[in-house]
């Protein structure tokens, strides 16, 4: 039986029988007015983070998630989307699509707001989505990517780059790995279905993404998310895992490259109101400045007493230099 097959059959008996410990989110569950998440749903959140941002959800977007859950993210999708058909949701087992089905019945008790027809449900592949080209403004998947072997990724990437309007947003949550892990651990087909033995190095991640053509790349979130422990795991050493929040921009790529922010910060405190770089980036005096990882080593460049650039944070919320 393939990796894919087995990821199927462990998301089939997720949907049929609700496994809370299967997946545990590191992100607190949003809280809007006037929305109320079904204990249901919430129990069916098998993602290892968020995917949710409301800075990227403005006029009514029309947005796709991939690997539909219990349905929660496409509910807090459809809070900012209250339109028909204004969600897409994608997911290969059948199972998993009838539960979002049969919750958002309940999710219509309890918000007054809410139509199941705000959410269109489809039956379809991560490697070939059923969604027009650049038709899409927001595009999401929560601790899915990771269960894919390379090839398969970057296929399931394409794809997504491949349905987003050009500035649109690809919005992602998966485990990651700065240590490698042996052979039986890649190779152990149920341990990546359960979102461990296929994380990858966040600088593989990312380039991965740039790869594909996103010309931003905004490191949002990362922190701490599993251990896997010689006790309990074919290791030889105890293995740190972490979540990371990602959104890949599809902007067009830069002549010198991707910009990429990890949550660095640029502070001029020199004797004049503010410092020119000459390429574009004017910093106030004593005013910190989001830049990214491209505009951070320049300024590191030109040797100034009089510029601060602070350490990576793994936190990026806008306004930055780009």
């Amino acid at each position: 039986m393939s990796y894919l097959e087995v990821t199927k059959d462990v998301y089939k008996e997720a949907a049929l029988t609700p496994d809370v410990g299967l997946c545990c989110t590191t992100t607190p569950i949003w809280q809007f007015p006037g929305l109320s998440i079904p204990t249901i749903m919430q129990e069916m959140n098998y993602g290892c983070g968020s995917t949710v941002h409301p800075r990227d959800l403005v006029n009514n977007p029309k947005i796709l998630y991939v690997g539909v859950g219990g349905g929660m993210e496409l509910l807090q999708f459809s809070y900012f989307s209250r339109q028909k058909e204004g969600v897409i949701g994608i997911d290969v087992v059948e199972e998993m699509l009838e539960a979002s089905r049969k919750n958002f019945v309940i999710a219509e008790k309890e918000n007054d707001w809410f139509q199941s027809d705000f959410v269109q449900l489809k039956k379809g592949d991560a490697l070939a989505l059923p969604v027009k080209d650049e038709s899409i403004d927001v595009a999401a998947q929560n601790c899915l990517f990771n269960i894919f072997k390379l090839d398969e990724l970057k296929k399931a990437l394409m794809e997504m780059y491949r349905v987003l309007k050009p500035h649109g947003r690809l919005v992602m949550s998966d485990p990651i790995c700065e240590q490698p892990m042996n052979e039986t651990l890649r190779e152990d087909e149920r341990l990546r279905a359960l979102c461990l033995s296929g994380s990858i190095p966040l600088n593989d991640y990312i380039k991965l993404l740039t790869d594909v053509g996103f010309g931003t790349i905004e490191i949002r979130a990362k922190r701490p998310y599993r251990i896997l422990d010689p006790k309990h795991y074919p290791s030889d050493e105890t293995i740190f895992i972490e979540s990371v929040e990602v959104c890949a921009i599809k902007d067009p790529m830069p002549a010198d490259g991707p910009c990429v922010f990890t949550g660095k910060a640029a502070i001029y405190y020199g004797s004049e109101d503010f410092y020119d770089d000459e390429n574009g980036h004017v910093l106030l005096k004593n005013q910190p400045l989001a830049v990214c990882d491209k505009t951070a080593n320049a300024l590191k460049k030109n040797n100034r007493n009089d510029l601060f650039i602070s350490e990576s944070t793994f936190h990026y919320d806008g306004g930055g230099c780009c």
